[in-house]
């Protein structure tokens, strides 16, 4: 027998590592070719890697949780044969043609696939496919008790479903038999903090670590542009995309960065530089069952308010669906965020790292307001605004939400011409 060293395949451009953040094989195992090992994230990629070869595990790489160098040792797996064989990383490839055995199993994957296959190694990527994600034994189980697990949300690293999850569905259900009823209990369950999960705990330290924050809440009516969308929604029913509140919103940011560009712009906490961009690219905070994600619509000022209504619709769907691309998550230069009906009177968003601004969006209610006379039904609407303080000072940031407010309550202004 020999000794099949599987190497981490390199699973992006200019990626240097990943993070193990599941393994659905352990030592003993059985594995045959194109059964899923692990499952690995860089960023917001996330990445299912199978097996290439027939065999039985021996050992694992690393820990779930742990980083993983590209190239490095993923798992070793006991094949027929005689030698110890290593895939070749690409940090040691020769020119020489390898041997079968020797193959490497670092070929890049195709962004367009759902899966990429030479000869010697695949990779699935998990958020280019609308496949629930789930180990061998999840869906066996699912066959067992007749459940569709595409009706299932699953908490797993990449949203992948885990029993749990079908325990928590077939007790929603109402299928839960006597020996499951809930008792009490002194079982407290040790989550580790991984995937996902973990790159946006990071993402959100780093931010409230590194800018001082200070946020703006403006009352602002919306009953002008409200009337406004529902008539052009109804004038061009079937022909356009449907407008929501949220390109109004980013018209009115485009607007105002024309004359406070600093507002458009990315920090660089190393070397102290304000990177302002004419590009307005407007990052959408975007809850998905896999978490918070921020998609980013690029060069929305070129782009008309049905363009990027259309844009928006299509990364918010992507991004839920885990079929965005990595490169869609990136290089935004200011950020929305909305809870929509969810949303409370007022929030306190955190930027996003290392933008120097983002725009909250609460929820609308008609309220009674006094016109001086007497007291009338108006949709109104706050917006919480946080800044870098480092870069943007209370007066502008002060400025900057006025002119917000007056873009959305006189919602015209947003269609004139601008020299």
């Amino acid at each position: 027998m020999g000794i099949y060293e599987m190497l981490l395949p390199d699973v992006g451009e200019g990626i240097a590592e990943a993070e193990v953040v599941e393994w659905n094989v352990k030592p003993g195992d059985p594995v045959r070719e194109d059964d899923i090992l692990a499952a690995v994230m860089t960023d917001k990629a996330a990445v299912e890697v199978p097996s290439i070869v027939d065999g039985k595990v021996i050992e694992l790489g690393c820990e779930i949780g742990q980083m993983m160098p590209i190239g490095g040792v993923l798992i070793r797996i006991e094949v027929d044969g005689d030698d110890k064989l290593s895939a070749t990383s690409p940090q040691t490839k020769t020119n020489t043609e390898p041997e079968p055995a020797t193959t490497t199993t670092n070929a890049p994957i195709a962004q367009s696939q759902s899966f990429i296959e030479d000869k010697t190694h695949h990779v699935v990527l998990m958020n280019q496919s609308n496949k629930p994600l789930a180990a061998p034994s999840v869906r066996a189980r699912a066959r067992e008790e007749d459940i569709d697990l595409k009706a299932i949300n699953g908490s797993g690293p990449a949203g992948r479903i885990i029993h749990k999850d079908i325990d928590k569905w077939i007790e929603k259900n109402g299928q839960m038999n006597a020996k499951n009823n809930r008792v009490a209990s002194d079982h407290i369950e040790d989550i580790p903090v991984v995937g996902m999960r973990r790159k946006i705990a990071e993402k959100m330290s780093l931010s409230k670590r590194q800018i001082p924050h200070i946020t703006i809440v403006e009352e602002i009516e919306m009953t002008a542009l409200t009337e406004l969308r529902a008539s052009l929604n109804t004038q061009h029913q079937g022909e356009r995309s449907k407008l929501t509140i949220i390109p109004f919103i980013m018209k009115a940011i485009i607007e105002a960065v024309r004359e406070q560009p600093q507002f458009n712009a990315r920090y660089d906490d190393n070397t102290g530089t304000i990177h302002q961009y004419e590009g307005v690219h407007i990052g959408i905070a975007t809850q998905t069952p896999n978490g918070l994600t921020v998609p980013v619509l690029r060069h929305a000022q070129a782009a008309n308010l049905w363009d990027n209504a259309k844009e928006l619709a299509r990364l918010a769907n992507s991004a839920r669906e885990r079929t965005i691309k990595p490169g869609e998550l990136t290089e935004g230069t200011i950020t929305i965020s909305s809870l929509g009906e969810l949303g409370a009177i007022a929030t306190t968003p955190i930027i996003n790292h290392p933008e120097v601004a983002i725009v909250g969006v609460n929820k609308m209610q008609v309220r009674p307001m006094w016109d001086g006379q007497n007291f009338q039904p108006r949709t109104m609407m706050n917006i919480s605004c946080s800044f870098d303080h480092r870069v943007i000072d209370g007066w502008d940031a002060a400025v900057f939400v006025r002119k917000l407010k007056t873009l959305l309550e006189s919602p015209a202004m947003l269609f004139v011409e601008r020299s």
